[in-house]
């Protein structure tokens, strides 16, 4: 099917017909002729226009000409209206960054009196040797002088007499005075003995007047009060962590290394079971910053999977917990009108976060959303080897999550055309806390994030096993990668944990090694 030429095209189309070389120059140029420009040169060389050609000469001259202003006159509104929402958004940004220049210049002002305070301290010792060393020189001068100066004997006798006169005289002062100042002391302390020991009497009697008038009721307030404080000492007993509690029950082990034998007891301690967790849908919010090292030791299959749960489930549902949280507070924010400037600063703070541009609260609440906990434990448990793994151990990689410019730990067994690293953490809770944002931001998983939301709007529950099939990108195993996340979700029953809540109830338990 043939194009349709327009009028336009028709006058060029005759004139390379006729060879015209001034239309043909033009368009070797590249300048746009009109239609009328065209037919000017076309009259010029005495071509003759057919009456066909002429069918749309209206349209090009006339119609066209007013579309195209419509449409420049809507680009230029919208052009304004985008200038006036940038002037708005730099207004906003130049206050919050005078503040933030301000407060910066705040604390470089403290810092910088600080070091000069520091500096002066440090200046110190090296003045006092100086001013030592100074009046050393001069006093050290001063005796040499004295020292090499020939001393006449007839004065030198007079000194030494001198010298010895005011020596017996001051010591016979002194202890003069120290003697008549002992007398009058001693005597003061006869006197003081005397006049005490008739009130001393009296009180011990009315003392005892007081006992006796007492005794009677004391002891059956004593044998009252013996039976509960007995119970408080018995239940208080049990929850003894060998522990400072204050307020907040908080377990720090600096410098050790925990033993799978004290986690296992610890547990026992707590009264952490995953049967309870099961049936409850509640667990306690015991936060672990690494793994036993002789985890793998344990001969029982089963009871370390569970240990592995144990210590993993609380930090993935705590984060959980915050996603949920936040899309509750950007829910309030977005349906405000008008918003404060630290509501402002929040919402900044998560776009950044989540790498969301140009402020798209669609998008936003498109990443922020929770990673279903029976996923985050299979995939915990696939790439660290239900915590035994090199790299959980020395980096507290739990997810085996690549990085080319971060501190990581090299694989043993990477083909030598490779650069990457796994990717390392200071704690376990950050190594879930980055899972989740690669989730819920990389590209890759951009099938998860709008399954995830379809769930969402179709008020269903957000299930590993409805998901696991758009995580193909994860691994360079594909598919089968996924095959091996729905057995391990299944054979553990993982998904038990997808509804489990934190306990609010309970403190806080940080367990460091």
């Amino acid at each position: 099917m043939k194009k349709k030429l327009s009028y336009r095209d028709k006058l060029l189309e005759l004139a390379y017909i006729y060879n015209v070389k001034e239309i043909q120059d033009y368009t070797k140029r590249r300048k746009d002729l009109t239609t009328g420009q065209i037919e000017l040169i076309l009259k010029k060389n005495k071509i003759i226009i057919p009456k066909d050609f002429k069918t749309n000469f209206f349209k090009e001259n006339f119609v066209k000409p007013v579309f195209k202003l419509k449409s420049s006159i809507k680009d230029y509104k919208e052009e304004k209206i985008k200038d006036k929402n940038r002037f708005l958004r730099k207004v906003e940004n130049y206050k919050y960054d005078t503040s933030r220049k301000f407060n910066h210049g705040i604390s470089n002002l403290w810092k910088g009196a600080g070091k000069a305070g520091f500096n002066f301290l440090n200046i110190l010792p090296k003045l006092g040797a100086t001013v030592s060393k100074f009046f050393g020189d001069i006093f050290t001068d001063v005796f040499n002088s004295i020292y090499n100066q020939q001393i006449d004997q007839q004065s030198a006798k007079k000194v030494i007499i001198v010298f010895f006169v005011v020596a017996g005289v001051t010591t016979a002062l002194f202890t003069g005075f120290k003697s008549y100042k002992n007398f009058d002391f001693s005597k003061s302390k006869i006197e003081v003995k005397k006049t005490d020991i008739k009130p001393k009497q009296e009180n011990k009697k009315k003392e005892a007047k007081v006992k006796k008038e007492v005794k009677k009721p004391d002891k059956k307030l004593k044998q009252e009060t013996k039976k509960p404080e007995a119970k408080v000492k018995k239940e208080a007993k049990k929850p003894e962590l060998k522990v400072k509690r204050n307020n907040v029950a908080e377990v720090i082990l600096p410098d050790l290394n925990l033993k799978t034998e004290t986690v296992l007891n610890l547990f026992k301690d707590v009264d952490y079971d995953l049967g309870k967790v099961r049936n409850k849908k509640l667990v306690k919010p015991i936060y672990f910053t690494q793994f036993p090292k002789d985890l793998d030791e344990l001969g029982n299959t089963r009871l370390k999977k569970e240990t592995f749960i144990k210590i993993v489930l609380p930090l993935i549902v705590a984060e959980n917990e915050k996603i949920l949280a936040d899309r509750e507070k950007l829910a309030i924010i977005s349906n405000k009108k008008f918003t404060t400037d630290l509501e402002k600063q929040w919402l900044r703070q998560k776009l950044l976060e989540y790498k969301v541009k140009r402020g798209n609260i669609d998008q936003l609440y498109l990443r922020m959303d929770i990673i279903p906990t029976s996923i985050a434990l299979a995939q915990a448990a696939k790439e660290s080897g239900w915590g035994t793994s090199r790299f959980a151990l020395e980096g507290n990689a739990i997810f085996g999550q690549w990085t080319w410019s971060g501190q990581g730990i090299a694989p043993l067994n990477r083909e030598s055309n490779k650069n990457h690293k796994i990717l390392k953490f200071p704690i376990l809770r950050a190594s879930v806390k980055a899972y989740q944002n690669n989730l819920n931001t990389h590209k890759s998983y951009l099938k998860f994030r709008e399954k995830r939301s379809s769930l969402r709007k179709k008020n269903k529950d957000i299930s590993g096993l409805e998901l696991t099939d758009t995580l193909k990108n994860y691994a360079q195993t594909g598919s089968e990668y996924t095959k091996i996340l729905n057995q391990i979700i299944k054979q553990n029953r993982l998904t038990d944990f997808e509804p489990v809540r934190l306990v609010n109830s309970v403190n806080q338990i940080e367990l460091s090694s």
